[in-house]
Order: C-alpha cells, then sequence, then structure tokens
C-alpha cells in the first residue's frame, strides 16, 4: 500500500463571522487538517470586497479568496467557480471536500468534480435535515429536481456530524457511505476554585443564548418561558447576529410579555468577548427546532457551563453524562428545566460544569482531523475503512 501525502481543497460559500456555525467549523476543520503532516489543504471562498471573514489561525492551509463587488455575480457565485476551475488546473487535488448544499457554489463544485473525475466529499451540514427541507419547501423541491439530487448522488461520501444526521440522510434515500464526524471544539483551561469564588461574588446569575437570532432558534419560546419562571437574581442575556429581522420580533415580544428588566440583548460577539460571555454565563441555552449539530453547545460545555436544549439537537449525551437537559421543543419544557437548573445551588452547577468539560474532550479538533484523514484515505484506496464509516 503507497501512502503519499493527500492534496485536498475545501470549499465553501462564505466565511463571513455572522454567517453562522460554518464559518468557523470550517476553519477550524481546515487549520486541524493542515497540522497533519500527511496532508496538503486548500480552502476556498468567495467575498464581498471590504467584507469580514473569520481567519485562519494556521498558515499552512492554502486560502483562496475571491473578492467582487457585483451583487449578481456574488450571488451566483461565478467568482468562487472561476477560482475553483483555475485551482483545479493549476494544482488538482486528490480530493474535492464541499461544505453545504443548494447554493449554486455546491452546484459548481459537483460539476467540477465529475468533469475532472476528482473524488468527491460533501457535507451538507444540516441543510438536509427535516427542518429545513421543510423551511421554504418548494425551492428545495425544484432545486432537489433541477440539480441537487444528482450532485448528491455522485458524492463519494457524505459526512454527517451525528447519527441523527446520518439516519435523515439514509431516509431521503441517499445510499452511499456516510461518514459519522462530528464538529470539533477548542478545549478551555479552568481553575474551578477561582470560577466558584466568581460565583459567589455575583450580584445576578446569567443564561445566555448566544447563536444566530433567526426563528429556527426558538427564542420566541424562550422569552416566552422566561416570562413564566421567576427570574429573581436573574438575567437573559442574547448574543448573535440578526437574520431576517427576527431580532426585532424577539425584543417586541419581550417588551409584550413585561421582561424587558431581565433580558439583554448585548449584540454580535467574537473573540475574547464571546469567551467573557461564556465564562461569564451560570447556565447556557439553546431552544432551537433543528441542529445537525450545535457547535454552541459543544462550546458552552468546554466552558464548564451547563446547557439546556432541546430533542431537535443530537445531545441526548447531556442527560446521560449530567452535564445538561435534553427536552421536548416547546414552551413548558423550557419552563421546568429553567426552573430545575435555576434552583440548584452555584456549586451544583459548577460540578455539572465540570462533567461536561470532561465529557466533551472527545470533541477535541485534533482527533476530528485525523477521523477525517482516514476517510480520505480510504476513498484513495491508501486505508481500511475507518469505523466512522457507515456503508448500510
Amino acid at each position: 500500500m503507497n501512502i503519499n501525502k493527500i492534496v485536498v481543497a475545501h470549499v465553501v460559500a462564505g466565511l463571513h463571522p455572522a454567517s453562522g456555525g460554518p464559518s468557523r467549523t470550517v476553519t477550524h476543520l481546515t487549520d486541524s487538517l493542515a497540522s497533519l503532516s500527511d496532508i496538503t489543504v486548500t480552502l476556498l471562498c468567495q467575498c464581498r470586497v471590504g467584507e469580514p471573514v473569520v481567519p485562519s489561525a494556521n498558515p499552512e492551509v492554502a486560502r483562496i479568496m475571491v473578492a467582487s463587488t457585483l451583487p449578481l455575480e456574488l450571488k451566483l457565485y461565478l467568482p468562487l467557480k472561476q477560482a475553483l476551475h483555475a485551482h483545479l488546473l493549476e494544482s488538482p487535488p486528490a480530493i474535492l471536500h464541499d461544505h453545504g448544499v443548494w447554493l449554486p457554489s455546491n452546484h459548481w463544485v459537483a460539476s467540477a468534480a465529475r468533469l475532472t473525475n476528482t473524488p468527491l466529499v460533501i457535507q451538507p451540514r444540516g441543510m438536509l435535515e427535516p427542518w429545513a427541507m421543510n423551511y421554504k419547501a418548494w425551492k428545495k423541491r425544484l432545486g432537489m429536481g433541477l440539480y441537487q439530487w444528482h450532485d448528491l448522488k455522485t458524492a463519494r461520501v457524505l459526512v454527517a456530524t451525528a447519527t441523527t444526521e446520518y439516519e435523515n440522510l439514509r431516509e431521503l434515500g441517499l445510499r452511499q457511505p456516510i461518514a459519522i464526524i462530528p464538529n470539533g471544539v477548542h478545549l478551555q483551561v479552568f481553575d474551578e476554585q477561582q470560577q466558584l469564588a466568581a460565583c459567589g461574588t455575583k450580584q445576578q446569575r446569567t443564561v445566555l443564548f448566544l447563536s444566530r437570532v433567526q426563528g429556527k432558534k426558538g427564542l420566541l419560546n424562550l422569552i416566552e418561558a422566561w416570562a413564566k419562571v421567576s427570574a429573581d437574581g436573574w438575567r437573559l442575556q442574547i448574543a448573535g447576529p440578526d437574520e431576517d429581522g427576527h431580532l426585532a420580533e424577539v425584543l417586541s415580544r419581550v417588551q409584550q410579555v413585561g421582561v424587558a428588566n431581565s433580558v439583554e440583548y448585548v449584540g454580535v460577539v467574537d473573540g475574547e468577548a464571546k469567551s467573557q460571555l461564556y465564562r461569564s454565563a451560570d447556565l447556557f441555552v439553546l431552544p432551537t427546532f433543528s441542529e445537525n449539530f450545535g457547535v454552541v453547545v459543544a462550546e458552552a460545555l468546554a466552558y464548564g457551563v451547563p446547557v439546556i436544549t432541546t430533542r431537535g439537537t443530537p445531545w441526548a449525551d447531556l442527560e446521560t453524562f449530567d452535564c445538561g437537559w435534553w427536552i421536548d421543543i416547546g414552551v413548558d419544557p423550557l419552563v421546568a428545566a429553567l426552573r430545575q437548573a435555576m434552583t440548584l445551588s452555584d456549586a451544583e452547577r459548577a460540578a455539572m460544569g465540570a462533567r461536561g468539560r470532561e465529557y466533551v474532550r472527545r470533541y477535541d479538533w485534533d482527533g476530528i482531523a485525523k477521523q477525517t484523514v482516514d476517510v480520505y484515505r480510504w476513498i484513495l484506496d491508501q486505508g481500511s475503512k475507518p469505523a466512522c464509516v457507515q456503508t448500510d
């Protein structure tokens, strides 16, 4: 068996900090892959001239960022299409790894893979989950008929981030191998005694929501639930970028139910400001209707914060490892979980947080990168089938 250095090109539509989880998870994945000695990584993406992008922390990642000011050109992802074809001609990769579905950029990648006979890996990143399929369903049905189904079937391997996503991909009728590889998280270092001491000096305890502010995330349910719990000595902090104007609806509901004095929207956060929010939180809540993974759950656990989230996420382990609550979707289950969590002592919540930090070690990015390379080697007939790959 000949083991060679693998050349892989990752493609993602955008890396704007406000565009959601993939902008960061794709960046972290490519950074971690490029740190391995047996792989060369290129990341292709497009952006609008002057807009921010999530930076890479690894100079070994060769980034090809194509920028444009033309709205129609950007909407059709033509700059990315041109850059992709130029890259395939100049330095053809052994593997093309595409992130997401539905967009013209995803179709350009699948077409390029077919044209050059390059093995294609598609990571849908939750965009084929039932909730997502039902959102603007007529567009999804049209897209499936025109191009998306054919593109999906030509992928050598699909990547799901959880067993539930794998099962939903099979339910759609996709029969090729599927690798179940979660997203990762950067582990944090904590002094538990300092953390408990900080809790003792707080004037208020904090429940944190940190994600995109959009309808899917269940914020209206959270506001309704917050109005029903006794929030004395507690505040609810909401952080994240507004999407489709949903923030105005959320803040209007805050006023309507009379909880404006205990709810705060802190805006879009990143870097150290984001870390500080996690460190100051006593509970984390993600009342979402659907997530293929929910990377913010893993982030909160890495910071030692107990989590409340719904069965719309794949986080049943919160209950298995006693580091949070995995609840039904809706207002009443949120009320019950919040009341239980908020009546625990600081020491009890800290103990849950410690269990969460220990549990989340399995989501270290280095291990995830190694699993991904094992999949690449299997595709290229340079290794045996990894345990994460399901062929049934």
